[in-house]
């Protein structure tokens, strides 16, 4: 095992299966740097036996912008099999020259805010970091990869949230509103990962008779 410090400065949770969570406005230690995650999605794939994370970092870039991963931060999502907060099993996403490395899932050697790669993991692939409108994707073991620039999806009326929240903007919320994240992008990991590598799942805490995993999106810069 090659270990690499790395310590996690952003995240955001989320239950899966069918879960969309957005935060574009990290710490003022970590908004507008290479490790702000933007955005973080896990949802059932066109295939139904499959689970679909996106996870995307450097939000607002503007069009034409290169599709530049930071080498030094690594994206690593968490799934919690059990219940109990903590991960049970990680994917683990690091760009080198032109490509993002792949490892996982698998159980890592360590939990909580400090990370090492397993490079001898069980699950490896790649993919050549799209850099244009065409997404260049693999498929290794079953599991599907993708990595670049896309448009933002998230959609916020954000000056007319101000205005609500300053009690400037009496009728509320128009309808439509306007999208202040329209024509920008973000960096974005895309990992489609069959359900049975995926591990257990676990009764929804609100006892709707759901099974679900918890998981959840780290960005770790190198130490």
């Amino acid at each position: 095992m090659k270990k690499t410090s790395l310590m996690a400065i952003g995240s955001f949770i989320a239950i899966a299966l069918a879960l969309i969570a957005a935060d574009h406005l990290e710490a003022p230690a970590v908004g507008g740097t290479t490790a702000d995650i933007t955005d973080f999605y896990a949802f059932e794939g066109a295939d139904q036996n499959n689970t679909v994370f996106v996870a995307s970092v450097q939000g607002l870039l503007p069009p034409g912008t290169d599709a530049t991963f930071d080498e030094n931060v690594l994206l690593e999502i968490n799934i919690d099999n059990d219940g109990d907060l903590i991960e049970d099993l990680i994917v683990q996403a690091i760009p080198r020259d032109g490509i993002m490395y792949f490892f996982g899932p698998y159980t890592p050697s360590t939990t909580g805010l400090n990370s090492t790669i397993d490079e001898n993991a069980q699950f490896t692939g790649q993919v050549d970091i799209s850099t244009g409108e065409n997404a260049l994707t693999t498929t290794t073991d079953g599991i599907s990869y993708f990595a670049g620039l896309r448009e933002d999806p998230f959609f916020f009326d954000f000056n007319q949230f101000n205005a609500v929240v300053a009690g400037e903007a009496p009728n509320g919320f128009n309808n439509p509103g306007n999208d202040d994240f329209d024509n920008t992008n973000v960096l974005s990991v895309v990992i489609e990962i069959p359900n049975n590598l995926l591990g257990s799942t676990f009764p929804h805490p609100a006892g709707t008779g759901v099974q679900v995993f918890n998981a959840w999106l780290e960005a770790k810069r190198q130490q």
